[in-house]
């Protein structure tokens, strides 16, 4: 790929297979995160875990990704952004391999810890990438496809990795997901070109004042805070999401593959809709509106009694679509913040803060949701539903600020 945005809102044919392998990345990125939660009432019974054990393990990966994220933050754009993708993603795929060796959960545990130190780069990494090599007039669309990525590990990701724990046990699922990585990593190291158009605008020697620098841009700031706070009610819903149907919804674990197959359906379809609006309206009240649904979905989700697999899902589709309705504009917008020369420092951190947060959300729900046995209900994940949804009437609030911080930046012409 050649270091220069074309400003046609067309793709080319190399811009579609960047596409094509970031989607892929994250698609393994992501899906490493997210198995975790269909495993959990797996994990937690065979590996003996509470919930707040649980909940640790969750946020080991993102305080570790977080991390990692701001010490890396100075060094974002001092390097060839392909050779940092590489180094990161061939730690995340090692630190995968760890995960399938681990024996309890002290040892599941640390592994979590390592492939968060390389896997929580590499979503910063990628959107520098996006930023670098796509207008704002298109990353809609390209944020949209990549963010595909999530719905492609709901149809396909987790239905086979619960496939391959049921029948060969869980570390099998961590295994399928280390072999994808390594197909995919050939795929960059022979498709993707250098890029390095940002290392002609660098100013700062030091890659600690770069980051000072980024980090003490007030500007900066909102958008830091806005898309940590995004982050925080996935954190605290999803760790559980399993154990509640298992055990609250009364959902077996050989139906609990068809729950999120179609629940990846549901944001397979939406998104690309998305991505194409956020092109075309006000990025800020798509985001309020997929808010608003969210809210509603979640105070439903939380409250349900047992109910037949069909309610489940068609709940969990429509409560998913507002939730990734809100993750494009929010993405797309968060890029139009930093200038070219501050955009990997600047992906790194909000990455790193994104992390944390949520790390720190997860053990929150850790300690909101109580279990008394192996087998009985979750208690008090009502009382979780109603925390993420003052969280995220917040959320909007920031948002609107990050939008208006676009907006006069360079009215709507932010490259």
């Amino acid at each position: 790929m050649e270091n220069t945005t074309v400003e046609s809102t067309a793709f080319t044919s190399k811009q579609i297979i960047i596409i094509a392998i970031l989607a892929l990345l994250q698609f393994t990125v992501i899906l490493d995160f997210v198995i975790i939660s269909p495993l959990g009432d797996i994990l937690m019974k065979t590996l003996d875990m509470t919930t707040a054990k649980f909940g640790f393990t969750v946020s080991a990966y993102a305080f570790s990704a977080g991390i990692s994220g701001l010490l890396a933050a100075g060094f974002a754009d001092k390097f060839d952004r392909k050779k940092l993708l590489i180094f990161f993603y061939t730690g995340f795929i090692i630190g995968t391999v760890f995960c399938a060796f681990a024996i309890d959960y002290t040892t599941l545990l640390l592994a979590r810890i390592f492939t968060g130190l390389f896997g929580g780069v590499i979503g910063s990494v990628s959107l520098a990438i996006v930023t670098d090599l796509f207008v704002i007039k298109q990353r809609g669309r390209v944020m949209g496809f990549i963010q595909m990525a999530y719905a492609t590990s709901q149809i396909l990701g987790i239905p086979l990795g619960l496939y391959f724990a049921n029948h060969w046990g869980w570390h099998s699922s961590f295994i399928m997901i280390a072999v994808l990585g390594v197909l995919i990593l050939i795929a960059v190291l022979t498709q993707m070109q250098p890029i390095t158009k940002h290392l002609e605008l660098q100013s700062d020697k030091s890659p600690f004042l770069h980051l000072w620098h980024t980090l003490s841009n007030k500007n900066y700031q909102i958008g830091f805070a806005s898309i940590a706070l995004l982050s925080v009610g996935g954190f605290m819903l999803q760790p559980f999401g399993s154990a509640y149907l298992v055990n609250n919804i009364h959902i077996s674990q050989l139906q609990l593959p068809m729950v999120f197959f179609f629940t990846g359906l549901s944001v397979l379809f939406i998104m690309p809709i998305v991505g194409k609006l956020s092109d075309k309206v006000s990025k800020f009240w798509l985001f309020t509106a997929g808010s608003i649904l969210s809210i509603i979905m979640i105070v439903i989700y939380t409250n349900l009694d047992p109910i037949p697999l069909w309610e489940v899902v068609v709940i969990n589709m429509i409560l998913f679509m507002g939730i990734m309705s809100r993750m494009i504009p929010a993405t797309t917008l968060n890029t139009a913040i930093p200038e070219m020369k501050d955009r990997g420092a600047y992906m790194s951190i909000t990455s790193s803060l994104q992390q944390i947060a949520g790390g720190i959300a997860a053990v929150c729900a850790g300690f909101i949701v109580h279990q008394k046995t192996k087998a009985s209900p979750l208690e008090n994940y009502d009382i979780l539903g109603y925390v993420i949804a003052v969280i995220t009437l917040c959320s909007v609030v920031l948002m609107w600020r990050v939008s208006q911080l676009v907006k006069s930046k360079n009215d709507g012409s932010v490259k």
